[in-house]
């Protein structure tokens, strides 16, 4: 069973660099890329225009954003190590606002490689965060942001490998993060400890996310797979094979039903889980795909958005007769 989906909508040059991160909103899609902007765009709306600009952001341009699960607080993480939080609009009149800073550089020896990869908890109130040395570290964003809440070690002190990608689970139960050294990390938030490694693909992890329902783990990487593995147990039940490129980017569809992946030859896949296929691949663009978003449903058809190095945005929908 394959299934089809139509190209609607493609925002060219909608940033002046590479663009590298997504978040999706219900109604707002934020883009993130090699320029000091933010870029929100209304979903809800058919022409998806460009609703507000955070400009000056980040002056080294941004690497990460990440939204919570309610779509009310968003975070950026930029290329000057700085990470900026933001409060979302109370009514469709009002815009995106700033919702003050981490400072992750703080305290000695702490530099620019301090938070790479970003991740909010389902209310906004956790933000998860890896360094250049392995170590993940959670924020309480409604509390004392200058204090770290957990400091994870992935490895030995102080030498673990680069935290290229990082999760939470919607329950805020358990965080994940991959690594340049292949390996997957799972941390009980409760707990405060390590619940597993996760066999892994042994070259660099750079996309991971929990399902929605919290039950499965995808990552992928240079490994050009995607392997899912089970949450309670740490086991591997199965591989997702068919890019022939590095896996950027990866995300679950609302149910938990299908995956998103896209990859550095700018091939943009779709995957049901249960069967392990893929059901849909699309190539708009030669260049690399750095970032691939489902969009959340809106009683409409399935909807989904590609970003990368050709610094648009292309949205597509199922095809089915609605």
């Amino acid at each position: 069973m394959s299934k089809q989906y139509l190209t609607t909508h493609t925002i060219d040059n909608a940033h002046i660099a590479d663009i590298f991160s997504l978040a999706a909103t219900p109604t707002a899609l934020l883009s993130a890329s090699g320029s000091s902007t933010l870029h929100i765009h209304a979903t809800s709306q058919p022409a998806i225009p460009l609703a507000q600009s955070l400009t000056g952001a980040h002056k080294l341009g941004c690497h990460h954003v990440a939204v919570s699960g309610n779509g009310k607080v968003a975070a950026s993480a930029g290329f000057g190590g700085e990470v900026k939080i933001w409060k979302a609009p109370e009514s469709d009149a009002s815009d995106w606002e700033p919702f003050g800073e981490l400072d992750p550089a703080k305290g000695p020896g702490k530099g620019a490689g301090e938070a790479w990869a970003i991740a909010l908890s389902e209310d906004g109130q956790f933000l998860a965060s890896t360094t250049y040395d392995g170590r993940i570290n959670v924020w309480d964003l409604f509390g004392d942001r200058s204090e770290r809440l957990r400091e994870y070690e992935a490895g030995s002190t102080g030498s673990g490998s680069f935290g290229l990608c990082v999760d939470l689970s919607r329950d805020g139960k358990y965080t994940a993060s991959g690594h340049q050294s292949g390996a997957v990390y799972v941390f009980n938030n409760d707990t405060g400890r390590l619940q597993y490694s996760l066999p892994g693909l042994v070259k660099p992890i750079r996309t991971l996310a929990f399902s929605p329902a919290g039950t499965r783990i995808a990552a992928a990487g240079d490994a050009g797979i995607i392997a899912i593995y089970d949450t309670k147990h740490g086991e591997h039940v199965g591989n997702l094979t068919g890019h022939t490129a590095w896996i950027t980017s990866i995300d679950w569809s609302d149910t938990g039903e299908y995956l998103l992946s896209g990859a550095f030859d700018g091939k943009v896949k779709v995957w049901t889980v249960d069967r392990g296929a893929c059901v849909a691949t699309h190539s708009e663009t030669d260049k690399a795909l750095w970032a691939v978003k489902w969009l959340p449903k809106t009683g409409r058809n399935e909807m989904f958005c590609t970003a990368g190095a050709n610094k648009s945005l292309t949205f597509y929908r199922e095809a089915t007769g609605a």
